[in-house]
């Protein structure tokens, strides 16, 4: 019988679902009229098999709008290229204001921007876009590119959305590192979550996304000063929780817990996640 998940693209067709679902909101807080074709019936199939999941789909909308924001600012402050590591079928080329003079690059596996270019073959980007096809664990191709990008561009921001999470924590300090070594690499924009978040995720859902070959690793006990020890510094750090209950996506018995005070510095055994842009040192 094949997997529910079969590998790492699928997630990307799953969360695309939350992402349309958001969208037909009449109150959405992003829109993504790309999003149900980029999910396809696969991904309304893992969707639907998973209502734990659904229960959770705030988490999702709520990381999405985070980084929407986070480019949205960078990209006033005069950035002049965005680098989406691990792009999935992010459609922010497409829906999003931007400058046309702006560059993006999308960087993943693939199969996974193939079948992304196939669903938006008839659409064309609001700003320049490329594609890079290209396995990120590929350390000396990896380098190559960033050295590539950044004598290209002036002042760079890097998204990385749902992707470290599936890193161990040495791979993400190398990769963290790879970035800071260039000047133009300015900021970063990362999401990541607490040990006893991660411990939620492995009971739950572990068994799935283990069986894809994509088994949730990266929860770092520092919390975002993990990453000053690899060049960078945590400019603002978006509690998803807080968040998720100003947007008033949060289910009825996580709202009275979204109203605590925020507490700061390691998060341990609580569940705890956020989106952090990251300053290069």
């Amino acid at each position: 019988m094949e997997p529910l998940i079969r590998d790492i693209s699928d997630t990307a067709r799953w969360v695309a679902v939350y992402r349309a679902r958001e969208s037909e909101r009449p109150d959405a807080v992003f829109r993504d009229p790309y999003a149900q074709a980029l999910a396809g019936e696969r991904g309304e199939q893992i969707a639907n098999a998973l209502p734990l999941a659904q229960e959770n789909a705030w988490a999702w909308t709520t990381r999405t709008y985070l980084f929407d924001r986070y480019v949205s600012q960078q990209v006033a402050a005069g950035a002049d290229l965005v680098v989406n590591l691990a792009a999935g079928l992010d459609a922010r080329p497409y829906r999003m204001d931007l400058p046309v003079a702006l560059r993006w690059v999308e960087v993943d596996l693939p199969g996974i921007l193939d079948y992304k270019e196939q669903v938006l073959a008839g659409v064309s980007p609001r700003c320049a876009l490329e594609r890079v096809r290209l396995d990120l664990t590929n350390v000396d191709a990896r380098r190559g590119l960033f050295g590539r990008l950044a004598r290209e561009a002036q002042r760079i921001v890097v998204l990385s959305e749902g992707l470290l999470i599936y890193l161990m924590a040495d791979a993400v300090s190398a990769l963290a590192r790879d970035l800071a070594a260039f000047p133009s690499v300015c900021h970063w924009v990362v999401d990541i979550l607490s040990p006893g978040l991660l411990r939620m995720l492995q009971e739950q859902m572990g068994d799935l996304v283990k069986q894809a070959g994509a088994p949730y690793l990266f929860a770092p006990a520092e919390g975002p000063a993990f990453f000053e020890a690899c060049g960078w510094t945590p400019v603002t750090v978006s509690s998803m929780l807080k968040t998720a209950r100003k947007l008033n996506r949060l289910p009825v018995f996580l709202r009275m817990l979204a109203m605590l005070p925020e507490s700061h510095g390691p998060q341990g055994s609580r569940p705890w996640a956020a989106v952090c842009l990251l300053a290069r040192r």
